[in-house]
C-alpha cells in the first residue's frame, strides 16, 4: 500500500513535520507540502449551469496524486482549532471534484483510509477534538476509511519532542502504516 502525506504546515520542519516524520520513519512515503503550492480557495458553483469553471493553480495535480495512493496522512498543526487554511482550502475544492467528469472522486476515495496528524499547542488533546471530528465528517461524506490520528502538544520549535504520549502514538501509527 502506498502512502502519501498532504503536510498542511506553513512552517518548514515545524512540529507537525517532525511528529509526521517520526509516524513515517522507515516506510517508503511521498510527502505534498501544501505550502509550497497554490490551493485557491473555492468558488462555489455547484448551482450555475455547467458546474464548476477549471481553476488556474495546484489542486488538480495534488488530487491526481492523492488518486494514485492508498493511505492518505492529513497533517496539520491546530490553528484557532482547527485545520491550516491552505489544507482547508484543499478539502474545500473536494467539492469540484465531485462533479468532475474526469474521474469518480468518491468512488476512489471510497478505496483510501485516512490518517490525521495533528499539533496544538492549546490543551489539544480536548481542544484538537472538533477538528478530528470535523475530518471524520469529510472522510464520511466520500467513503474514505478514517483509520486512526495522532494529536500532539508543542508551540515553540521542537516541543514535540518533549511530548512523550505524542511520541509514542506515532510509533504506534509507524506499526499500523507499515502493515
Amino acid at each position: 500500500m502506498s502512502i502519501l502525506v498532504l503536510q498542511g504546515s506553513s512552517r518548514a520542519d515545524g512540529n507537525t513535520e517532525q511528529l509526521t516524520r517520526l509516524a513515517l520513519e522507515g516506510l517508503p512515503h511521498k510527502q505534498i507540502l501544501l505550502r509550497e503550492l497554490s490551493i485557491l480557495p473555492i468558488r462555489d458553483q455547484r448551482h450555475e449551469r455547467g458546474g464548476f469553471d477549471p481553476v488556474d493553480d495546484d489542486y488538480e495535480s495534488v488530487i491526481r496524486e492523492v488518486l494514485r495512493h492508498d493511505k492518505i496522512i492529513f497533517a496539520t498543526p491546530v490553528y484557532w482549532y482547527t485545520m491550516t487554511g491552505v489544507m482547508k482550502n484543499f478539502i474545500d475544492r473536494w467539492s469540484q471534484s465531485l462533479r468532475s467528469a474526469d474521474y469518480d472522486f468518491k468512488a476512489s476515495m471510497a478505496q483510501k483510509k485516512a490518517y490525521v496528524i495533528a499539533v496544538g499547542g492549546d490543551d489539544p488533546r480536548m481542544k484538537a477534538m472538533p477538528l478530528i471530528q470535523q475530518l471524520k465528517y469529510c472522510f464520511e461524506f466520500v467513503g474514505m476509511s478514517f483509520e486512526s490520528y495522532v494529536i500532539g502538544k508543542a508551540s515553540r520549535p521542537g516541543d514535540i519532542l518533549q511530548d512523550t504520549r505524542a511520541l509514542s502514538d506515532a510509533m504506534l501509527l509507524n506499526r499500523e502504516l507499515g502493515s
